[in-house]
Order: structure tokens, then C-alpha cells, then sequence
């Protein structure tokens, strides 16, 4: 008999969940928006694994729903804070994220956003879209520039080292900072936190939501930046102090943001006050939307699924966690 395999979404993208059906026996929500937690732990007894979306709440309630039969939860996403990682770990199930495959993809949309940002794209067009270019001024839709400009990335991982190369065609000079990675390289030059705000002319974020960077841009770092950079995150939405930020680009102590993540996603029609201001350009996380790229991360997940259940380590279990489950298998 076929494991059953809890799908939090129906229609993603790709053929994975075709593969997964061939092996397993998937169970979907189909209901309209995102799944509550009660919904999805109605569908969860017995189930071996749960391919899941980044935004969808994976606690222990869910966990212990499923049961002991669980053995790995598969995010179809890079990132991973809305799961209870300390849970999974007590319950010794394995919890995987899809790395690599959506790096270069975001980076586009980091530099597409620098780009936007800087030189007020946004203001633009919505100008031109309600009539108001009528006349050439010299005078109008003045930004700043990207090329030759210094770029600061704070985290320098996959997707940080994807937006280095691109800065790079432009002239950039790059600096980051990361825990992690505190030397320099062909690309970028290693420096502090502050000095890399204080000398910045764009900060573009890319690090994980943890206790550690909830709100690590707040008052104190904008106040350290420039009044002429741009901050952009394609990192967390909790990464940056939101209301911090609307102050400083309406009281002019900020030039510009770019975001492609919030703290409240997503938003429906209470839109948040940054998507309203004409300084800050704002999309709605779509940072890894290609075909290609969301049917990678789908293809990632079920590969880590079949994996599991198949009694082999997780290719992208995440960092510091185990491969394999810590539960005895199911036959």
C-alpha cells in the first residue's frame, strides 16, 4: 500500500507531483486561499510526509496530527520559519528546504528591484499610466544611479554571491557582511555591519528569518545609511522593521526600498502602507516565480519525499538538521 503524502496546495507547477503520485499516494487541500492549521491537520493522520509551501504553518499540532507514521515535511521553499524546527527534531522527523535551485532566479529579481528602486520606475510609470507626462521636463522622474555605485549585501550566501556577479557587469564595487563568510573574495570585500550601511549607496538583504535577524534593519541601521541609498529584501519579511523604514523614506533620511517580502503576506486588499508610498517599489514575493524555477522547487521537494520514504538520507534536509528520520520505517 502507498504511503500517504499530505500536498498543502493543488496546481503547483511542474511534473513533480505527477512523480509523487506514481510512487505515493498524495492527499490535497483544495480548498479556496491559504490553508488554516486546522485544515491541513485534518488531512494529516497517517500521513508518511507533507510537501508544503514556505508560508504554511508546519507546528506540532500538525506533527502530532499525522502521527508516528510521519517521517519528512518537504518545503517547496528556500526559506523555512514557519516551521517548528525544534518540534520536528523532538518527534525525530526529518525537514527540508529547496537551496540551489531558486538562487540565480532571485537574484534577477534582487537586481530588477535595485534597479526599479533607484531609478523610480515605479513613479514612472505610474505616471505615465494616469496622463501625467504631458511635456518633457528635464526636471522629471530624476533617480540615481546604479552603475558605479557601492553595493552592500548583508548575507553572502547562494543568492548574495548570485547578486555580486551581476553588480559586478555593472561597475559595482561590492561589499557584504555574514557571520559566515567573513573574508573577501574576487567579488566582494568582507566588512562590518555598520560600515557596510554607513558607505553603502544600495543594501540589499539576504539572510534567513531567525531570532537573530528579526527586524535587523531598524531605526539604528537606517539612521546609519545614507539619505541617497536604497535598501532591498528578497530575504524575510521580519528582517526588516517596516514601520522604521516608512519613516525614514517619508521624512527623506532614505532614498528609496525595493521589497519583494513583508512581515504580514499575504496582504489581500489591507495593503500596507509601504505598498502606497511612491518611494518604495513593492512586489508581491515573487522572487522565485519562473516556470522554470517553481517547478524546481517542486521537483527539490518530492525528490527529497521519495528519498525519505524510500528509506535514503534527504538531499536538502536543513542546516544543522538530520537526513533521515529518527523514527523506525514505516513498511
Amino acid at each position: 500500500m502507498s504511503m500517504r503524502v499530505l500536498v498543502t496546495r493543488n496546481g503547483l507547477p511542474g511534473s513533480g507531483v505527477e512523480r509523487l503520485g506514481a510512487a505515493a499516494d498524495p492527499v490535497f487541500w483544495t480548498g479556496g486561499g491559504k490553508p488554516g492549521p486546522e485544515e491541513l491537520a485534518a488531512l494529516a493522520p497517517g500521513a508518511g510526509a507533507v510537501l508544503a509551501l514556505g508560508n504554511d504553518p508546519v507546528d506540532a499540532a500538525l506533527l502530532d496530527a499525522a502521527g508516528p507514521s510521519l517521517r519528512v515535511v518537504a518545503l517547496a521553499s528556500m526559506g523555512y520559519d514557519n516551521v517548528d524546527r525544534a518540534a520536528a527534531a523532538e518527534r525525530g522527523i526529518v525537514v527540508t528546504h529547496t537551496p540551489h535551485v531558486l538562487a540565480e532566479t532571485t537574484a534577477d529579481l534582487a537586481f530588477a528591484l535595485i534597479l526599479a528602486a533607484r531609478r523610480r520606475l515605479g513613479a514612472a510609470t505610474a505616471d505615465l499610466a494616469r496622463g501625467g507626462w504631458d511635456l518633457f521636463r528635464m526636471h522629471d522622474y530624476l533617480g540615481l544611479d546604479v552603475h558605479g555605485a557601492t553595493l552592500g549585501l548583508i548575507g553572502y550566501g547562494q543568492i548574495g554571491r548570485a547578486v555580486a556577479r551581476r553588480a559586478h557587469g555593472f561597475g559595482m564595487r561590492v561589499r557584504h557582511h555574514d557571520p559566515y563568510a567573513t573574508t573577501g573574495d574576487a567579488l566582494s570585500t568582507a566588512t562590518g555591519l555598520d560600515e557596510l550601511l554607513a558607505q553603502s549607496d544600495i543594501v540589499s538583504l539576504h539572510v534567513p528569518l531567525t531570532d537573530e535577524t528579526r527586524h535587523l534593519i531598524s531605526a539604528r541601521e537606517l539612521a546609519l545609511m545614507k539619505p541617497t541609498a536604497t535598501l532591498v529584501s528578497t530575504a524575510r519579511g521580519g528582517v526588516v522593521d517596516e514601520d522604521a523604514l516608512l519613516h525614514a523614506v517619508r521624512e527623506g533620511r532614505l532614498h528609496s526600498a525595493g521589497l519583494d517580502v513583508y512581515e504580514r503576506e499575504p496582504m489581500g486588499t489591507e495593503l500596507s502602507p509601504l505598498a502606497k508610498e511612491e518611494n518604495i517599489v513593492t512586489l508581491p514575493h515573487i522572487g522565485s516565480a519562473t516556470h522554470a524555477t517553481r517547478a524546481a522547487m517542486v521537483d527539490l521537494a518530492v525528490d527529497n519525499i521519495l528519498d525519505v520514504l524510500a528509506g535514503r538520507p534527504a538531499r536538502t534536509a536543513l542546516p544543522g538538521t538530520a537526513a533521515v528520520p529518527g523514527i523506525p520505517t514505516v513498511t
